[in-house]
């Protein structure tokens, strides 16, 4: 397999002056242009899975919550229709709260952990019905404080949901800014912070949304098609030893 090309034979690059680039054939990272190039390369591909749903009508914080959830290792072509066939038995707290453990777990089996899964879904629903009078608020230290949630699923919620600028780091953003060279960090939590350093506030929902789909189809975690990806001009490939 070849090694990794610098950007100055990317036929992207083309026509582009060389004294534009830095050493090694890059240009100095331009967020603006990234995320520009970033939304035209994503358009033949599936949404992420969160903002399909809310798109498709289930954005409250309590579907958000529940399909982050679900989708915890699990791929997004089977978190959607999990979802979908929960909700259509039960979307508010109360109606998934009215449900047995055993039913839940029932309807979402096809999710990976289903049985954990099914446990923390119908925990949280009660306890939104016991103490919120059955809306989950948006109140990121309430989410936090549920068994099975952490900071990737607070944020997508506060994110989609509470159009709060938040950032959602799963194992896309993570592999993909570091590959950038945007951020160096050694986890998804150190890049969260790293990210909320650097990145303008205006990117901060958005990046989850077009990295997931583009972590999934051009930046893969093994091979990925440096050759025909848009960002080739800006990227470092750090780790990159080889490619398509």
């Amino acid at each position: 397999m070849a090694a990794p090309r610098s950007g100055g034979g990317s036929p992207i690059s083309a026509g582009i002056g060389a004294a534009t680039f830095e050493r090694g054939g890059k240009l100095p990272f331009d967020v603006d242009e990234v995320f520009r190039r970033l939304r035209e390369a994503v358009k033949p591909f599936a949404r992420a899975a969160l903002f399909e749903l809310a798109d498709d009508g289930y954005g409250s914080a309590f579907e958000q919550l529940v399909a982050c959830i679900l989708s915890i290792r699990t791929l997004d072509e089977v978190t959607i229709p999990t979802a979908l066939r929960l909700f259509a038995r039960a979307r508010t707290p109360a109606q998934v709260a009215a449900l047995t453990v055993a039913q839940v777990d029932a309807l979402i089996r096809t999710s990976s952990f289903h049985e954990t899964k099914a446990r923390t879904i119908h925990d949280i629903a009660a306890r939104v019905v016991a103490e919120h009078g059955g809306e989950l608020p948006c109140d990121e230290a309430l989410m936090l404080s549920f068994r099975g949630v952490g900071p990737k699923c607070a944020n997508l919620v506060m994110g989609i949901a509470c159009n709060e600028p938040r950032i959602g780091v799963d194992i896309h953003v993570h592999r993909v800014t570091n590959r950038w060279g945007y951020v160096s960090a050694s986890a998804p939590e150190k890049t969260m912070a790293a990210l909320q350093e650097k990145l303008p506030r205006r990117y901060w929902v958005e990046i989850n949304r077009l990295l997931v789909p583009f972590g999934k189809h051009v930046c893969t975690g093994r091979l990925p098609r440096c050759s025909v990806c848009p960002l080739l001009p800006y990227c470092r490939q750090v780790g990159v030893t080889a490619h398509r």
